[in-house]
């Protein structure tokens, strides 16, 4: 069976094993060896990162409940960027199985980040054309969820100090809204978390949700964490 150490790999078997063969076909391979008739990654290379753009932006939402739109916006874009999708396709090993033209085999084409980058998105495609959105789904979220562990830029506060507070039960955090200063269009929130009615942490941002992180924060550099 074509490609079949790399199926092992990724932990999905083909039931149509054309749509692999595409999605790890390049552009210059396509151009000597057929043309039109043989079928570039480019299109799947579209359709997958529109399909990974909506397994991310769910993941996110779903699981970073109090992150505002800005910060869930940052997150995404360093977690599927082309340096970290690049990354997860080098852990496959990706480049080994990319049909290249002789000039990007001559050039090293299989260790370029970009073709590497959308080499995996048309996989992500591939597989989602394959065997739906759950199969797309298990397989681009392993990858996800390791990369925002490695992301040091990012920390959800509020959901580390909720975390901190249930170790003991009974405890009860608020966060409680106490200013807002400037114009509409220039509003700045003040935000106290509360531990069973103590003030914390103060925090002062340009939403009420940043300013709930920025609070949050405040009580956990307070409690040395």
């Amino acid at each position: 069976m074509k490609f079949e150490e790399l199926q092992n790999k990724i932990g999905y078997c083909f039931k149509n094993e054309a749509l692999l063969e595409t999605a790890l076909t390049h552009s210059s391979y396509a151009n000597e060896n057929g043309g039109s008739r043989v079928e570039s990654n480019e299109r799947l290379e579209f359709l997958g990162d529109s399909v990974l753009g909506i397994i991310t932006a769910e993941n996110f939402y779903m699981n970073y409940k109090t992150l505002p739109e800005g910060d869930l916006t940052k997150l995404r874009a360093a977690t599927v960027c082309e340096k970290s999708l690049s990354e997860f396709a080098r852990e496959i090993d990706l480049g080994k199985y990319l049909l290249l033209g002789r000039g990007e085999i001559c050039t090293e084409g299989f260790k370029r980040p970009s073709i590497l980058a959308d080499a995996f998105e048309a996989l992500i495609a591939a597989i989602y054309l394959d065997g739906g959105m759950d199969a797309a789904k298990g397989f681009v979220l392993k990858y996800i969820d390791e990369a925002v562990k490695k992301h040091r830029g990012f920390k959800d506060h509020k959901t580390v100090l909720q975390e901190v507070i249930q170790r003991n039960p009974g405890e009860i955090i608020e966060y409680v809204l106490v200013g807002e200063t400037g114009p509409d269009h220039d509003k700045r929130f003040e935000v106290e978390v509360h531990l069973n009615s103590n003030v914390i942490g103060r925090g002062i941002g340009t939403s009420k949700k940043k300013a709930e992180q920025l609070a949050a924060k405040e009580a956990l550099e307070l409690m040395g964490l």
